[in-house]
């Protein structure tokens, strides 16, 4: 009996040591798991203009990082600036976001300027590498030059605006205020030393190491970064975002809007080609949905629609080339005003402006007028080709019948009128193997 109870007791030790080894195997074991899936950093790159894929982009990555539950979200930045929408909506998102935002000015020889100025105050962390520089922020009109009082109404906005995002993240307000209304620019080393920027780092492995530790507020509250040794997840910008980029730029879309009234032409004038009219269809679309992310003045589009039509009527009014040179002129002028803007990056380059309105002027006066005269002119093969041609009587002709000779060839024909043999005719019409005669 008492050995029956020493088992039972050794039995129940062992049973509570497993208990307590797998329990403790469990614990550490989703601890280890959770500190894992916190030390990720999601980095994505914003290459080019503030638009709304770029603003779409990082809108999502915002969210990504949400969700995935990073430790931060690093932004590379190297921008001209942009459109002023599409900036509010991603300083909204930023100061929105529930995971801290660093904002990274890389690589060497990268900008924040315009609306990248904004977006790097914004930022729960601004960092800039070695040879980039941060400023210019005055804002002006995509759609050409603004009043006296509107301007001031403008400058003074956006002076509001970005004072609020520095002391928001305790950053020089004045300097911010200055790159708004005197368009000074910084080195990294500057804005560093004027407390423009957070920090100075060669590369994103270094920033992360640089940031470990940082205590930042965002939407939720206070929280302290712990990046040091953490996942880096590159998210790149997707096939679908990089064609909708592709095509806010400028000069695709206004190639896409002359390739499409092309394929429509054709399809027109060619009914059943369909090949032209699909075409030309799909890249309508595409350059209306560049237009609404590009700043569009519709006259030009009126008026390079308007040199297209005079193009097109060259071909069948004669003009003396009055046509052609108001095409040249209406075009030339439609394609300089289509994108008017101060800034570079939202206007079409003269050099694609000029050779294209010189090709297209060309090719409908001279393809375009060969085909449409070619299909005007007359028929010189099958029956409709006998039709005008002058034959000789072979025969008396009335209206009961008689022959003609014609190419050589013998023809039963007839008239409304007699004629007499010997006499020449002219073909009116050809009703199967009778031809129907005048005199000529």
């Amino acid at each position: 009996m008492p050995e029956t109870m020493t088992m039972n007791s050794n039995m129940t030790k062992r049973m509570v040591l497993f208990l307590a080894v797998a329990v403790s195997v469990v614990f550490f074991s989703v601890i280890a798991f959770s500190e894992g899936r916190n030390k990720q950093v999601l980095v994505i790159t914003v290459d080019g203009v503030i638009n709304p894929v770029a603003s779409e982009f990082i809108g999502k990555s915002i969210k990504m990082a949400d969700e995935i539950e990073a430790e931060a979200l690093v932004i590379k930045l190297d921008t001209p600036g942009g459109l002023d929408t599409s900036m509010r909506t991603i300083v909204k998102d930023i100061i929105g976001s529930r995971v801290p935002i660093v904002v990274f000015v890389a690589p060497g020889g990268a900008r924040a300027a315009s609306a990248g100025v904004f977006i790097t105050l914004a930022a729960h962390v601004a960092a800039m590498a070695p040879g980039t520089n941060i400023g210019a922020a005055h804002p002006v009109s995509v759609s050409g030059k603004m009043d006296e009082n509107m301007a001031e109404k403008v400058t003074n906005d956006a002076a509001a605006y970005i004072r609020s995002l520095a002391e928001r993240n305790g950053r020089n307000a004045a300097w911010a205020e200055e790159a708004v209304r005197k368009s000074i620019s910084a080195t990294e080393s500057e804005a560093l030393e004027k407390n423009v920027i957070d920090l100075i780092s060669k590369d994103l492995k270094t920033l992360l190491v640089d940031i470990d530790g940082m205590e930042v507020t965002v939407s939720t509250g206070k929280r302290s970064l712990d990046t040091s040794g953490a996942v880096i997840i590159a998210k790149e910008m997707g096939v679908r975002y990089r064609i909708l980029n592709f095509i806010s730029d400028p000069n695709i879309a206004y190639m896409l809007m002359l390739l499409g009234f092309y394929g429509l032409f054709f399809e027109l004038t060619n009914p059943g080609a369909i090949f032209p009219g699909v075409t030309g269809a799909i890249c309508l679309v595409l350059a209306f949905y560049s237009f609404q992310t590009l700043p569009v003045n519709y006259a030009g589009v009126l008026l390079v629609v308007l040199g297209l039509i005079m193009f097109i009527l060259e071909i069948k009014v004669i003009s003396y080339g009055a046509l052609t040179i108001g095409g040249i002129i209406s075009m030339v002028m439609g394609s300089l005003m289509l994108f008017d803007s101060p800034s570079p990056f939202f206007r079409i380059s003269i050099y694609l402006i000029l050779p294209t309105v010189i090709v297209t002027a060309l090719f409908f006066s001279v393809v375009v007028g060969l085909v449409f005269k070619a299909q005007k002119r007359k028929p010189v093969t099958g029956a409709d080709g006998l039709i005008g041609f002058e034959g000789i009587a072979n025969t008396d002709i009335t209206k009961d019948g008689g022959m003609i000779s014609l190419h050589g060839e013998l023809w039963s024909a007839y008239s409304d009128e007699t004629i007499l043999k010997g006499e020449r005719v002219i073909i009116e019409a050809v009703n199967g193997l009778k031809i129907k005669a005048r005199k000529a």
